[in-house]
């Protein structure tokens, strides 16, 4: 029985800029060896995979290089293929069954968004980071997969070179950079993920999980508009809720495919 798998560039309505994944809809549960075998095949970022509930949709993330309990984009990219080929109506809420709990999604005005967990950092001492990027940080914090610095300027996150093999000696999934945007967002940030295979990551979703949170604390607000500066780049909508953080992101599908073998 063949299989269909789509590529979604997520948070852009660009194709090809944003962040890609892979989606595949299944009729019935596969293995995980399979799921990181298609995965690694993929070979993006993430994969991920959706089996129908009857309350929702399970929904895993894989990278390459294994599984990931928690992952934005391809999240944003899941809700948005369900609701393009009409497995959900516009006015349905996606619900996905994960290994961070029960994630929603709805559509508001052609935009995507997330009911996520907040994950806030705490200010922590990382030695030798700051040095390896090169940067002297007004803060630096950590939550349970993330390292977190702010900088003094958008200037300074959007030059940064980072020496990808010392980062990835530091046992953390990923690593971000973020400072007050000069233009037209709130704030802007790179994300780093050289421990994990993915030296840069276009957009990332579970970042902003702690970027919303660490802004709301710092500028005393809620919402913010946001901008990853890789060099595909992706706008992020994030709302505060209580623990809960809301980040909205439009999505673009530029490839369908069917696997044969498997």
């Amino acid at each position: 029985m063949s299989i269909v798998i789509y590529q979604v560039d997520a948070f852009t309505n660009q194709p090809f800029t944003g962040n890609p994944a892979g989606i595949c809809i299944l009729e019935e549960d596969r293995d995980a060896t399979w799921m990181q075998k298609v995965a690694t095949e993929m070979n993006l970022a993430e994969t991920a995979f959706l089996t129908k509930l009857d309350d929702g949709f399970k929904l895993r993330w894989f990278k390459p290089s294994g599984e990931v309990d928690l992952c934005g984009h391809a999240t944003l990219a899941s809700a948005h293929i369900l609701y393009e080929t009409g497995l959900l109506e516009e006015n349905q809420t996606a619900r996905f069954n994960t290994r961070s709990g029960l994630l929603t999604a709805c559509l508001k005005d052609k935009w995507i968004e997330l009911n996520c967990p907040s994950l806030p950092v705490q200010p922590a001492k990382i030695p030798g980071l700051a040095n390896i990027l090169g940067v002297n940080p007004l803060f630096c914090g950590a939550n349970q997969i993330h390292y977190l610095l702010e900088v003094e300027s958008e200037d300074i996150v959007r030059i940064l070179k980072p020496d990808f093999n010392a980062l990835s000696k530091f046992p953390i999934r990923g690593i971000m950079i973020t400072s007050i945007s000069k233009g037209d967002f709130d704030f802007v940030s790179r994300y780093f993920a050289p421990s994990v295979g993915n030296n840069e990551d276009p957009v990332t979703g579970s970042a902003h999980c702690a970027l919303g949170p660490y802004w709301q604390q710092k500028l005393g607000k809620d919402t913010f508009t946001a901008y990853q500066a890789s060099a595909r780049g992706g706008i992020i909508k994030v709302a505060m809720q209580g623990d809960r953080v809301l980040l909205s992101g439009q999505a673009v599908t530029v490839l369908q495919c069917t696997l044969l073998q498997g």
